[in-house]
């Protein structure tokens, strides 16, 4: 109703454009709102009040120029002109009552709509490296860009989602020669765990199938070896150097067969557990992206040779640089070191480049709140090898904090675990644990309370709205424990016997879903559809606390079950866009 108002406005602003009323300036965008108090009507606009000053003219009088010229239809009753030249339009209670045939009839299409207009775009989020399991973290990532996907979808764009796997460079070395000292351990060998490895339980778990597998294979003294290592930081010494030389000499010892089977395996057994996780979590992906491709097909040669191309590379104390500041990034980028190895970034713009030549209408990334400054780099990146950076959008996700009623709770330990998104999702459940995650803003801190989410009350938001829906439910079971046969036709023809006021306040919310569900999708805001379904639910349990439905009056009851029905309709298309059950009892 809203944008057939406004289409109306525009054709009302063109034909008075066509008889000579000029407007200077920049065109005004045309917007019409619903009203918050019965008297003014159902949707207003201040279009005449805006397009005043360009016209020179009055803005009452302006208003009924507008009004004048709208074209004939039958939306709405009546329109007025308010205080300084707001245009109220009051659609009357016919129409409203319409629109619950509406929704049955669209049932699960009801909402859908086509601004996206096919419009293709390319959606990558989590790609957590797999080094270990998916963390509480990662979790609202995951949350997060699996309901912005499925809400563009809805939104008739074609949406193609992608996770990108970091199955190369230093992290995963990192991986492998935690994996092999674990193996060594195992097998006997007596040194100092490096504290810069991995040192989770799953390490250990995935070492001990390597020599279930594979006995001695990758067993080698190392004694004199281990002691010309650099020091490490518990000694004294650096880290990072200290790990490194682990790394090299896994490598030189295993030979490159070997370290590439050992590397596999800690890959390939991480990356199918991540899978498993995000698969139980309704996160499932077209495209698995490997980073490893990139190199081996040789597409990071190509990133730089089109950076160089253009102007872009430069050399400089033996390593290679993107001058990224040209573009707008704070400094420029090492893109291969003095070593001659690319960076991750150098990966990461060949990735971009690979997204680019795909021909994405849009590319959105959904990247930890950690990465804001890694955004005008890679804005830089897109510019640099011809791209139109106007198409990557970077949404940012905050970190969740988990707490147990007042009580923060511990999200990692010394020896390297941490909370991880299944232990979570045993605890709350898959539904609780998706909507906690969207409930808020993406790009703000949140709390995640773990108490309340496993609560059965109506503070826990989740079960508020499903327990909307069972309600529902419960009602159509009693009339079939009744034996009362449904009469649909005369439950149609008897609408106009919804006058309550919790009959009108759920219609309008009803009639508002479509344009709720479409400002959630091309804002990326799944938090506007979950305070939707709250309000939604809230209207419901008001209704049924205040009214009968199975009530003996025939017609009356027929109306209120078709009106609960339609309700019910739009609790389960919310919810199915959010992954989130819609039980039928609780």
């Amino acid at each position: 109703m809203k944008y057939r108002l406004e289409s109306l406005l525009s054709a009302a602003v063109s034909r008075l454009e066509s008889e000579g009323l000029a407007f200077a300036g920049e065109a005004v965008p045309v917007r019409v709102e619903r009203v918050r108090e019965a008297q003014h009507g159902d949707f207003s606009t201040n279009l005449a009040m805006a397009l005043a000053k360009q016209g020179g003219v009055n803005p009452r009088m302006l208003a009924e120029r507008i009004i004048a010229a709208l074209p004939a239809n039958d939306l709405y009753t009546r329109v007025e002109i308010a205080g300084p030249g707001f245009i109220n339009f009051f659609v009357g209670s016919g129409r409203q009552l319409q629109l619950i045939g509406q929704v049955l009839d669209a049932g699960k299409q009801y909402g859908l709509s086509q601004i996206g207009a096919g419009k293709s775009v390319l959606i990558e989020y989590v790609s957590a490296n797999p080094t270990g399991p998916l963390h509480v973290g990662h979790g609202r990532g995951a949350a997060y860009g699996s309901v912005v996907a499925n809400l563009l979808n809805a939104a008739g764009f074609r949406v193609h989602r992608e996770y990108y796997v970091n199955d190369a460079g230093r992290q995963m070395d990192i991986l492998a020669a935690s994996l092999w000292l674990r193996y060594l351990q195992d097998s006997g060998a007596g040194f100092v765990f490096p504290s810069n490895g991995y040192r989770g339980e799953y390490v250990r778990d995935i070492a001990a199938d390597l020599k279930a597998r594979y006995a001695d294979r990758f067993v080698y003294p190392l004694a004199q070896a281990v002691a010309g290592l650099p020091r490490d930081e518990p000694q004294g010494g650096d880290k990072e150097a200290h790990i490194d030389a682990w790394v090299a000499l896994a490598k030189i010892t295993l030979g490159a067969e070997d370290y590439r089977l050992l590397f596999d395996a800690g890959l390939n057994s991480i990356l199918a557990d991540i899978r498993d996780d995000l698969a139980e979590f309704g996160v499932e992906y077209q495209t698995w992206f490997s980073e490893r491709s990139l190199v081996d097909e040789g597409a990071v040669t190509e990133a730089l040779n089109r950076l160089e191309a253009s102007g872009y590379l430069y050399e400089q104390d033996g390593a290679r640089w993107f001058a990224s500041s040209r573009l707008g990034d704070e400094k420029d980028r090492v893109v291969v070191r003095e070593n001659g190895q690319m960076t991750y970034f150098a990966a990461d713009i060949a990735y971009h480049m690979n997204k680019l030549d795909r021909q994405f209408d849009h590319i959105i990334n959904i990247w930890g709140a950690d990465h804001h400054g890694y955004i005008p780099r890679v804005r830089a990146a897109l510019e640099a090898m011809g791209g139109d950076p106007a198409k990557l959008e970077v949404l940012l996700v905050q970190f969740a904090v988990l707490y147990r009623g007042e009580e923060r709770v511990q999200m990692s330990t010394r020896s390297g675990e941490f909370v991880t998104l299944r232990q979570l999702r045993n605890e709350v459940g898959k539904d609780a644990a998706r909507f906690f995650y969207v409930m808020r803003k993406a790009d703000q801190h949140m709390d995640f309370d773990l108490k309340l989410a496993t609560s059965r009350t109506n503070e826990n938001p989740v079960y508020y709205v499903q327990y909307a829906h069972a309600r529902i439910c419960s009602v159509f079971r009693q009339l079939d424990e009744k034996g009362w046969a449904r009469d649909i036709a005369l439950g149609m023809a008897s609408l106009e016997r919804l006058t309550e006021t919790h009959e009108s306040a759920l219609i309008t919310l009803l009639e508002s879903y479509p344009e709720r569900l479409e400002a959630a999708a091309l804002q990326k805001a799944p938090h506007h559809l979950i305070n939707y379904l709250r309000e939604l639910a809230a209207a419901l349990h008001t209704y049924y606390n205040a009214h009968q439905f199975l009530v003996e009056d025939a017609a009356l009851r027929e109306a209120r079950l078709l009106l609960i029905a339609a309700v019910r309709q739009v609790i389960v298309n919310g919810l199915d866009l959010l992954d989130i059950a819609a039980p039928e009892s609780m």
